[in-house]
This record gives C-alpha cells, structure tokens and sequence, in this order.
C-alpha cells in the first residue's frame, strides 16, 4: 500500500504519540514564531502519511483541539464522515503530491461536532533530494462570506423571479452598446417579442424609425452613462408595427470596480392614461369654448332685444315693418334658446348643474312645455294634442329642468314636420315609471342615426334644409338631464318620411301617506320620510328596493361597493344603512367598519342584508355593529317594522 493511500485511524486506535517538530536554527525560530501568533488561519503541518506534527493559535482557536490533543492523530477527523467515506482527505494528500499543492472548499468539522465552510491549501514539502517529507496545511473559515454569498444569491434568485413575474412593467437588461441581454413577462407582453426572438438584438428597433435614425437611442444611453439615469416619455414600437406611449427609465448598472456593465431598462405602456388625459384635456377645452362662445353670443343679443323692445312700443308702423320687427323677435327668441341650450351643456359637462327636486304633475308640466313652445308651434301653424290619463300622475323631478327637457322635444318636433301639423303628447305608468311620448308627422329618422342623433353637435341631413338646423345639441341636453333624473330615452321611427317618436321614462314621485289601505283593509303603518343608504354590488337588487322605498316616500341613495358608501355615507346622513354582506373587495363587515367611525353617521341604524340566516350568520352581524339582520329576499312587512324601528329611533 502506498504510503498516501494509508487509510485514517479509526477512533479506538491508538497511534504512537509524535512530538511536535521544534526549528534549531535562529531563523526557522522566527519562523515558527510568526506562526503561532496567527489566530485567524489554522497553519500546521503533516507528515507523509497525513498525521498531525504542528499545530498553531489558530488552528486551536479553529478546530477546538489543544496541540497536545491533536499532534499525532490523522487529519481526516477534521473531515466530514461523507467525505472520509469517499476517500476525499486521502485524494487531496495526493493531488498535492502530484502537482505540488491542492486547494479546497467544503464542510470541515470541529471538535465539538459543528462544521463550517472553509478554505483548504495543501502543499507538498519535500528534502533536497526530492522525497516527500509532509504537507503543510492552511485553512481559513469562510462561513461568513459563504452565508452573505449564500443570502446574495437567494436575494438575486428572487428578485430575477419578481422581475421575471412581473407583467405591467418591461424590465430587460441591455449590454453597455445597447444589446438586450435579459427579458421579463412583462416585456413580451408590452412589446410582443418573446425572449428568443429579442436577446441579442439591439433596443433600438422598440424606436420610431426617425427618432432610430436621429441617433435618440444612443444618446439616452450615453446620458445615462453620464448622469446614471435617463427618463423620457414618448411612442414606442412593438413586434408588429403599432405603437403605443410609454414611459422610459434607463438606469446605468456598474460593478464594484465602477466598470460599466450595462444598463437596467423599465417601460410602463401609458397609452391608456394618455388617452384619457388627452379625452380629458379635449373635453376641457371643449367646455371652455362652449363656454366663452355662449357669453359672446349675448353680449350682442341684449341690445338687438331691447330694439325690438322699442319696436313694439311704436306705433304705426307699417305692415311691413311690423312683419320684420316680429321676424326679428322670432328669430332673436330662437338663438337667445340656442345661448341658453348652449350654457346648459357647458355646465352639465363640467357637473355644476344642480337638481331641486319637488312633485311634479304631469298636467301641468305638460302645460308649461306646450306654452313655451307656442312661438314656434303657431310660427308653423302646428297643434299641441294632449293625451294623458284621468288620474293624477306625479313626477320627482326639477320642474323647471324637466319643462325645459319637454319645451326641447316639441320645439324639434315643430321643426321638422310640416306646416299645418299635429303634434301628440301622451303619458302613461309603465313598471312604476311615467313615460311620456312626443310624436310627431315629420320626415322621420334613418335607423342608422337613432342613437347618434342624442351625440353632441350631431344632425340629420335632413335638418339642413329646413332652414333651422340649430347647433345640434338640444336633444344632447334633453338625454343629459333625463338620465340626470334618473330616467332614460330614445327615439324611434319607421324610417324617412314616416314621423319620429321621442319616448322618456322618469321616476315617479313617492304616493301619499294615506294611500289606499292594504289587502287586510287596514292602512299600513305611516312612517314619515327617511334617508336609506342602500350597499349592494348586485345592481338589480339594489335598484329594485330603491324604487319600492321610493315609492313609499323615502329618499334613497344607492352605493353598488362598499368604497363608494363610504364616500356617500357622510354626505348623505342617512337614518338607515341596508348593507349587502358578500361584497367583492370590501364586503359589509368592513363597510361598517368604517361608517361607523364616522361622526356625520353617529345616529344611523345599521341593518345586515345576507342569504344566510343561522343564529351564528345573525350573531356575527349584531356583533360587527348591525341593529338588524334581514335575510333575502326581504318581505317588505319586516322593512315597515324596520323603517318603524328607525323612526322611533329618530323621535326618541
């Protein structure tokens, strides 16, 4: 057997005790000196065979042996038992011998049993005549530097990971010329190149072809080679030619030498926000100029009124200056309509136009349309027929807004039906909404053009030569302040040539308290008007109750998510909050959470709306703050004992 090949003693074995070599001359007592001073490498020395023969500070602080406990003994006890098993010290000991020296990291283990990651420098010693006489060892702890090395690339193992996940954001590497070296989710996603298709190209291709050509690629690279960071926004170019506006951060990666490695590259695609931005931006200016143009407008309208004014105070005139002063006054009468139509849309776009809600009845809102439009139905001879039901019937509504709404339809109808014309207006309760028809016997509408007619500044050809096409937006007004009450309407016809038919659908106004008695002949129970907060995410449910509340005289808000109760809640103050459960995002728990810590809502009664109803479902509820627990579907008898309970709440 060779003497490398000597296997480690086993720990029973009883090897012959080797005294520690001791230098003679002056010079290696310096040496050795040097040596055992050094505490944070372990320095010693082995014979041919692998045993122990010096021991220094350093190794004792080390390994955990004293030198009289480890001189003589194999050096493979500082090995771990899966490595002795594998003949790893005895390998060492030759690859040392072969090449003169041998370097190693890996577990070693101490005295105490506990190992740790070291660094191992085995060199051959041999005599003048080039025999093998021992190995000189060298091992340093790098434990530490192993865990931080260790913890550096779990932190980069998971950041690659994030990055790689990441789906809103291209985050790519480039080279320092400008070549992709890295791609993640989110750049295949934004700009349509799966990785293989892009590494290795050069970023300049996601430029448009003039800003490539212009050199703007390198010159934000060299920016932020310079200043370390670039941003910019601007249009960007995906796999398949189409463009979209992003935003660009370009950040220049160095290494620890300060040498640059490349450049970190993020691109957020913004085309949605500018969009609305620009939409936004349009809109404004939009709104400005309506506007200024309608003040404009009457500053000259003013005194061309008050000269007709003076006209009618005239007398004898001639009939043909009495014919053109009233020509005037119709045509003065028809573009003061055309500033207000004009006033009202710029403030129903910028939302400064407020409802005062009241009854209304019909009859007369009927009446007070059919009066204000006068001037233009007998400027065409034309006739305003009512058909309207025997019963009273009553609107919530703003009456002035909704004469306004009505005066509008029938001025349209005037203007597009011939002279001598019937004009019918009928009203009717369909599905607890009033629905009230303008029909008239003129030129009709294309399909095409049925919906777009209530877009802003849209008209029919047909209008053109009329001789009073307007601006187009008097039936936009109507729509806006329709849907503003809470209604809806649309326009229907056979085609041109065969009429046209306006239908809108408006809330009725709650009945009287002392509505007719119930199916028992006795009159349910009076509760005076509350506010009701209703909270549910399912928009039928919500609406549906709404309307039965509203039809027994209370005033309700409706909030479809939890967010936008709590944003109603403090405005609103409302005696009742009915609040669905099961909501996505925030569901009614937390809803309550929140209202209640609000003072504006320190008298309101809370009540839980949910499809479960075990004594536990109800439990929960009382203890998350609700004074009621109502199970769907609700019957409207436990709501009049509710809105009773409220009350009494309220006047207590």
């Amino acid at each position: 057997m060779n003497q490398l090949d000597v296997p480690p003693p086993r720990d029973n074995d009883k090897p012959p005790r080797v005294a520690a070599t001791r230098p003679s001359r002056p010079l290696d007592v310096d040496y050795w000196q040097l040596v055992q001073a050094i505490e944070d490498y372990a320095i010693f020395l082995l014979d041919a065979t692998g045993r122990i023969v010096s021991w220094n500070v350093g190794a004792q602080m080390l390994q955990g042996y004293t030198e009289p406990e480890i001189v003589g003994q194999h050096f493979s006890r500082f090995y771990t038992e899966e490595a002795v098993a594998r003949g790893w010290p005895a390998y060492e000991l030759q690859q040392a011998s072969l090449t003169g020296r041998f370097e190693d990291e890996g577990w070693r283990v101490r005295k105490d049993g506990t190992t740790f990651w070291s660094n191992v420098v085995i060199t051959a010693i041999r005599n003048d005549a080039g025999v093998l006489t021992g190995f000189a060892k060298i091992t340093r702890d790098l434990s530490a530097q192993r865990e931080y090395v260790e913890a550096l690339r779990q932190s980069e193992e998971r950041f690659r990971l994030l990055v790689d996940s990441v789906k809103d954001y291209a985050i790519f590497m480039l080279d320092p010329q400008g070549f992709v070296i890295s791609w993640n989710a989110g750049a295949a996603r934004i700009k349509g190149y799966m990785r293989e298709e892009i590494v290795g190209r050069h970023f300049s291709q996601f430029y448009l072809p003039e800003e490539a050509a212009a050199g703007k690629p390198a010159r934000e690279l060299a920016i932020a080679r310079q200043i370390g960071h670039v941003e910019d926004e601007g249009w960007r170019v995906r796999k398949d030619g189409t463009t979209f506006w992003a935003n660009v951060n370009i950040t220049a990666v160095h290494d620890e030498s300060n040498r640059l490695r490349g450049f970190a590259k993020v691109t957020r695609d913004l085309t949605e926000r500018r969009q609305r931005e620009e939409a936004e931006r349009s809109s404004e200016r939009l709104r400005e100029f309506i506007a200024t143009l309608a003040h404009e407008l009457r500053n000259p309208l003013a005194p061309v009124r008050n000269a007709v004014g003076v006209m009618q105070l005239e007398v004898g005139l001639s009939p043909t200056l009495a014919r053109s002063r009233d020509l005037i006054d119709r045509q003065v009468t028809h573009l003061t309509r055309l500033v207000d139509d004009l006033l009202d849309v710029g403030r129903i776009m910028s939302d400064k136009v407020e409802l005062r809600y009241a009854r209304v009845d019909l009859a007369e809102l009927v009446a007070r349309a059919t009066e204000a439009a006068r001037p233009f139905t007998d400027g065409r001879e034309q006739q305003v027929v009512e058909h309207l039901p025997v019963d009273p019937m009553t609107i919530r509504g703003d009456m002035t807004r909704l004469v306004q709404v009505l005066q509008n339809l029938l001025h349209n109808a005037s203007k597009f039906s011939p002279v001598g014309s019937t004009i019918d207006v009928s009203g009717r309760i369909d599905y607890n909404m009033a629905v009230i028809e303008v029909r008239d016997s003129g030129c009709g509408i294309a399909a095409r053009s049925l919906d777009r007619i209530f877009e802003l500044f849209a008209q029919e050809k047909a209008s053109q030569s009329s001789g009073e096409g307007g601006l187009g937006i008097g039936l936009t007004l109507c729509k806006s302040l329709v849907e503003m009450h809470g209604g809806s309407i649309f326009a229907s016809s056979d085609g041109p040539g065969c009429g046209s038919a306006f239908t809108l659908s408006l809330p009725l106004a709650a009945g009287p308290a002392d509505a007719a008695a119930d199916e028992t002949g006795a009159a349910p129970q009076e509760v005076p008007s509350l506010r009701i907060l209703l909270v549910d995410d399912n928009h039928d449910s919500a609406d549906s109750l709404a309307m039965l509340l509203e039809l027994k005289g209370h005033e309700v808000r409706i909030a479809y998510s939890g967010e936008q109760a709590i944003q109603i809640g403090p405005r609103f103050a409302p005696h009742l909050g009915v609040i669905d459960i099961a909501m996505p995002k925030m569901d009614g728990y937390a809803t309550i959470a929140v209202l209640r810590d609000m003072p504006e809502l320190a008298d309101t009664m809370y009540a839980a709306m949910t499809g479960f109803g075990h004594a536990s479902d109800r439990e929960r509820t009382r203890e998350a703050g609700f004074h009621a627990h109502l199970v769907k579907p609700v019957e409207m008898a436990l709501f009049d004992d509710l809105l009773a309970r409220v009350e009494a709440r309220r006047r207590g």
